[in-house]
């Protein structure tokens, strides 16, 4: 029986335009660029034989399987194919052209609709806190926005291998009703269960319908340039927390709270007419089977690589939406006008913009994971150095929105390519939807655990801040022992 390969996709890609149109795939040359080769070698699957690093010595086949083996494969027709092993070498990849760039438009107008209201956290949080939850704690209004969050990313888990097997049309549509339905809502709510029935609830999962298809189906179009692409959509997020926070700050005075959240129902009514017609998946249908295969594919975290940085992303998440929720008010607690915290969270969304594009395109140059590490380093030094000290100075909080906008903007954008490159691209929802369901838990419990430091500190926001900033840490620290477990200390490695 063959032995199944150990290719990543960007090697599977290599392969393809250099093998023979008789034989098999031919070995890869190892001191090519990191990023492509994946690590170590591949297993040739004509031959059996494998391709190992010279300097890495010889490796068994069967030691870089992560599920099952050759016996099970034989006996069960219907295995879970999911493993990071198989090769991408049947799939060419379009790189480019009117459909490819049409997907990541019609990706960019969902994740606008979707990470639009996620950026706009701050400016939402800050108007309940100060009416129609005023009653409550900062830790308990938390939980409204948390809950969201969660509910958002852990959703994805049965949601990523449905697409697999049915494509985005469906699940997008779906989530459009959701998520238009609960900002049409949400100016009737006046109760704290409201709030978590219509924002939380609708919110939460309209976005999870919503938010893995349009990352997903970049991933069909683009290997070299994914990156990029899926940099170029989440874009998107950003502009949406530039717009929505500085037209609320507008409306809410002039039309009221029900009105201004309406308008922003019929502006997603757009743009998801347009991420229905053009997001699409190419990759043949995978079939789900069974009940299990909708359940989060727990077995690829096996590869401790992955789940380095399943957990990394997992303290990042803890990371970013700390000073994303908190900017404002802790502007306003330092004697700024409300006007003013509604501008910084717009200050702070424009630089991510920034952040997200060419974040892409360095991460197609020097590595994703290395990116995101340097990005991650770089937060922590924005939270100690600018953030904590700022206090009442204006510019020095606006320098900090600037850069910990411009430098946390990758934290999104390169996450799902990270994951990416983990997986079969033809897999790639369930490896993002699994990752997610995890992180999905540091998205529910951050906020409300910097809501309690807030507290618990007597309003001081210097606990908060110091949170945000070890949790960076910890998400830095995941992603480099990943980065060693692969490609090892060398520096130059491009991954």
């Amino acid at each position: 029986m063959q032995r199944v390969g150990t290719c990543t996709a960007e090697d599977s890609c290599f392969i393809k335009t250099h093998s023979n149109d008789v034989g098999g795939p031919v070995a890869v040359d190892p001191s090519r660029d990191v990023e492509k080769a994946g690590v170590g070698g591949c297993n040739d699957s004509e031959t059996g034989k494998t391709v190992t690093d010279p300097e890495k010595g010889a490796t068994t086949p069967d030691e870089n399987r992560l599920f099952g083996s050759n016996e099970n494969e034989n006996q069960d027709t219907e295995l879970d194919d999911s493993s990071v092993t198989g090769q991408d070498d049947k799939n060419d990849f379009p790189e480019g052209g009117l459909k490819s760039w049409s997907v990541v438009v019609g990706a960019f107008c969902g994740l606008f609709s979707v990470f639009g209201i996620i950026n706009s956290t701050a400016v939402l949080l800050q108007y309940m806190q100060e009416n129609q939850l005023k009653d409550y704690s900062p830790s308990e209004i938390g939980w409204i926005f948390g809950l969201s969050l969660f509910l958002t990313f852990f959703c994805g888990a049965p949601i990523g291998p449905i697409f697999d097997a049915y494509g985005p049309k469906l699940l997008i549509f779906c989530g459009s009703i959701l998520l238009i339905a609960s900002m049409f809502l949400l100016g009737l709510c006046t109760q704290y269960w409201h709030f978590i029935m219509v924002y939380s609830v609708l919110n939460g999962i309209g976005g999870a319908l919503i938010n893995t298809p349009c990352i997903a189906s970049v991933g069909h179009f683009f290997l070299v340039k994914r990156g990029n692409a899926t940099g170029i959509a989440m874009t998107a997020g950003s502009i949406g927390g530039i717009i929505f926070p500085l037209m609320l700050q507008q409306l809410f005075p002039a039309i009221g709270f029900a009105w201004a959240t309406r308008c922003v129902g019929f502006i997603l009514v757009f743009l998801l007419v347009i991420a229905n017609i053009l997001v699409q998946s190419r990759l043949p249908r995978k079939k789900i089977g069974s009940f299990k295969k909708i359940c989060p594919d727990l077995t690829v975290f096996k590869d401790i690589p992955f789940t380095l940085v399943t957990v990394g992303i997992f303290f990042m998440e803890w990371g970013i939406f700390v000073p994303l929720t908190y900017i404002t008010s802790y502007v306003i607690a330092h004697g700024h006008s409300t006007a003013f915290g509604f501008q910084i969270l717009a200050i702070v969304n424009a630089g991510s913009f920034f952040g997200r594009f060419f974040a892409g395109l360095v991460a197609d140059m020097i590595g994703r994971i290395n990116t995101l590490t340097l990005t991650l380093a770089m937060c922590v030094v924005a939270c100690l150095a600018l953030w904590l000290p700022a206090s009442d100075s204006t510019a020095m909080v606006v320098v900090f929105s600037v850069i910990f906008g411009c430098v946390s903007g990758s934290n999104l954008s390169l996450s799902p390519v990270c994951v990416g490159q983990m997986c079969k691209t033809e897999h790639y929802g369930r490896y993002f939807a699994t990752c997610w369901m995890f992180v999905s838990f540091g998205t529910l419990t951050g906020l409300p655990i910097a809501g309690q430091i807030l507290t618990a500190n007597g309003g001081s926001y210097d606990g908060l801040v110091i949170f945000a900033a070890l949790s960076y840490t910890v998400a830095m620290f995941c992603l480099i022992a990943a980065r060693v477990l692969r490609v090892g200390w060398k520096i130059t490695a491009v991954y």
